[in-house]
């Protein structure tokens, strides 16, 4: 099961920088690719807003 962002998101950025396998992405809000997702929750680990979640 991968994470996904939820729209909680502030887009600043700490998620990404801590994810191990790089599939984070800036947009609007930070964006997960569940395909490359390994399930770790490090983004989850450093979001002060609890945005990224378990799908």
């Amino acid at each position: 099961m991968a994470y996904v962002i939820k729209d909680t998101c502030i887009s600043c950025g700490a998620c990404a920088s801590e994810c191990p396998v790089s599939c984070i992405t800036e947009g609007d809000i930070y964006v997960i690719d569940g395909g490359a997702c390994i399930d770790c929750g490090s983004c989850a680990g450093v979001c002060p807003v609890d945005a990224p979640q378990p799908e």
